[in-house]
């Protein structure tokens, strides 16, 4: 088989960056900063997934230690208006996920909430013991105004740093450092509104683990989707949307996350994933289903309950 040369072009798609966009009264918002990072906020307490901004080069990742940019973060916090947070998330502790977790949480005032491979992250950073908090799976936290429960969850093949983080890591590092340690699907509930929410960071997924959760919308990791046989798309959906009776979905991890956010967003190369693969069996089935599907628009606040 010929490998496919180039990339996706994202204004083949243009028509769905249409989550709806949050107004003055909007109970609670998400506002999607590349790959899995999202600000869950209802404008008095706050959560973030991941927290991945500083995004070095494909040259650096391959042939250097990997530090956090702090001036690219403290960037990305500005222009997201945050100054505190009630916990910083990683959905699994790759580089792409996790690699700046520990800073964004010493500059928010935010406890890191995930397995033991997250905790590693934070202690690397010398951040306090009494803010790693190691969960028990299936178990909701209570953070602020919201109640978080992280579900075990897998990675979709393949996985090219597999296992668990087992000593803090320490920056500068190698890539191969941030293991991927414990991936998660992310229910979070948003008390004062009643509002539900379903965050799978990367495509895959544990057979039956979501069974019996509710969350309306859902946003879905789609990172290495397209590179999978069609019957993988099929069980993801049915495993996802179709398990916890999703109405709208949003899919992410699908930014070359190569390139920093100041410049244009492009998606991921042929060589790593085939997001008109992606596009084409979802919208599919979203189609059967009933259910809207969107792709997200960097910076702005979105309403995807309305």
């Amino acid at each position: 088989m010929r490998l496919k040369v180039g990339r996706p072009d994202l204004t083949d798609y243009a028509s769905y960056f249409d989550t709806p966009p949050a107004s003055a009264s909007t109970p609670l918002t998400v506002t999607w900063a590349g790959v899995t990072t999202l600000l869950i906020d209802d404008g008095n307490s706050a959560v973030l997934t991941d927290g991945f901004f500083s995004r070095p080069s494909l040259g650096e990742v391959a042939l250097r230690r990997l530090a956090p940019s702090q001036p690219r973060i403290d960037g990305c916090l500005t222009r997201l208006r945050i100054d505190r947070l009630q916990a910083v998330l990683p959905v699994h502790t790759h580089y792409d996920h996790a690699m700046d977790s520990a800073v964004v949480a010493e500059r928010t005032g935010a406890n890191i909430v995930g397995g033991k491979s997250a905790a590693q992250v934070g202690r690397g950073h010398r951040l306090p013991e009494d803010r790693l908090v190691v969960v028990t799976p299936g178990e909701p936290v209570r953070l602020g105004a919201y109640d978080v429960t992280l579900i075990e969850g897998d990675h979709c093949p393949p996985d090219r740093f597999p296992g668990v983080i087992t000593r803090p890591v320490v920056p500068p590092v190698k890539v191969s450092a941030y293991r991927c340690g414990e991936a998660w699907s992310t229910l979070v509930h948003h008390r004062p509104s009643g509002r539900r929410l379903l965050v799978v960071g990367s495509a895959g997924f544990v057979p039956g683990a979501l069974a019996g959760q509710r969350a309306d919308v859902a946003y879905l990791g789609v990172g290495q989707l397209g590179l999978q046989p069609e019957r993988y798309l099929v069980d993801y959906w049915q495993e996802t949307v179709r398990t916890v009776r999703a109405r709208r979905v949003v899919l992410i991890h699908w930014d070359d996350f190569f390139r920093p956010l100041h410049e244009p967003l492009r998606a991921l190369p042929y060589a790593a994933d085939d997001l008109d693969v992606s596009m084409r069996v979802l919208s599919r089935l979203a189609h059967e289903d009933g259910v809207a599907l969107h792709l997200p628009t960097l910076w702005q606040p979105a309403d995807p309950w309305s």
